[in-house]
């Protein structure tokens, strides 16, 4: 029997599933109130996944999405400019 091309293969299968975080662990991990992750789930600009009816997030995909919000320095406007004097 032919097995079709999306489905997972054998060794995806077994392969164990990492711990899903509650939003508490969440909240604690990035230092913010419980109600702050509710929110960002809320309006959907945090990864969470539903698990009958509750919330649970991906260690792995909370990491990308903390590299996505990563803010670099702006340059400074003076850069390059000689003091007053």
């Amino acid at each position: 029997m032919d097995v079709p091309e999306d489905w997972p293969t054998e060794s995806a299968a077994t392969k164990p599933i990492a711990p899903l975080l509650t939003i508490d662990a969440v909240a604690e991990a990035l230092s913010v109130t419980r109600r702050h992750i509710q929110r960002l789930a809320a309006e959907r600009r945090i990864p969470f996944l539903k698990v009958g009816r509750f919330i649970r997030f991906d260690p792995a995909a909370l990491n990308v999405w903390l590299e996505e919000q990563r803010v670099e320095p702006a340059r400074s406007a003076c850069r390059g400019r000689t003091a007053r004097r």
